[in-house]
């Protein structure tokens, strides 16, 4: 086990612990919490679905040539493993504690299946990322969709950037109030972005 999966097995062991030990009202309200963040997510599904699904499946994903998804390590904040746990089943979370145990082998990411990403809610790093060929063939075809794609890069911040309470940041806090502690808590151990809090006033 790398590094990497060991840092992320830890996470994924403890936020489903401290989940577990939550009362079912504690849990629905973190749920709601998110209910934003989740709009923001079904509409950028909607947005790469409609305008990158066919160009990404076929130029990387089945050619084995991701950019996105050919390395073991992506940058997964606390936020992300606690939202993709609060709204999945038991079986899900048992296959990524489960791949992560495993000798990591290949080119691509631990959490890519044969039908893609494990995850229910992917990483953010994930779902935003477009690589510089895909964006350049797409928005030559549809200008229109480099002004929408722009403006859901800006809406990510209100969940992302700590320069404002944001739910990452929120979620950190949360867990942190309950005792636990990740290396993955980015919002609170991270130099730049507690430099970002510092200068708001955060």
């Amino acid at each position: 086990m790398s590094e990497y999966q060991y840092e992320q097995l830890e996470t994924l062991s403890l936020v489903r612990m401290y989940l577990k030990a939550l009362p079912g009202g504690e849990k629905e309200k973190l749920r709601l919490m998110a209910a934003d963040y989740l709009e923001f997510r079904r509409r950028v599904d909607r947005f790469l679905e409609s305008y990158f699904g066919s160009i990404c499946d076929q130029s990387c994903y089945q050619s084995r040539l991701s950019a996105c998804c050919s390395r073991e390590g992506i940058i997964t904040f606390f936020a992300d493993v606690v939202l993709n746990l609060l709204f999945s089943e038991e079986v899900e979370i048992d296959t990524l504690a489960s791949v992560l145990r495993q000798e990591a082998r290949g080119f691509k990411c631990v959490y890519l299946g044969a039908t893609g990403c494990r995850w229910r809610i992917k990483p953010i790093v994930c779902q935003m990322f477009l690589c510089e060929p895909a964006k350049t063939k797409v928005f030559r075809q549809h200008p229109e969709a480099e002004s929408e794609w722009l403006e859901f890069e800006r809406q990510r911040k209100k969940f992302t950037w700590p320069d404002q309470p944001v739910l990452f940041d929120i979620l950190e806090k949360y867990f942190i109030s309950l005792g636990c502690s990740s290396p993955l808590m980015y919002m609170h151990q991270s130099p730049g972005l507690l430099r970002i809090k510092q200068k708001a006033g955060i």
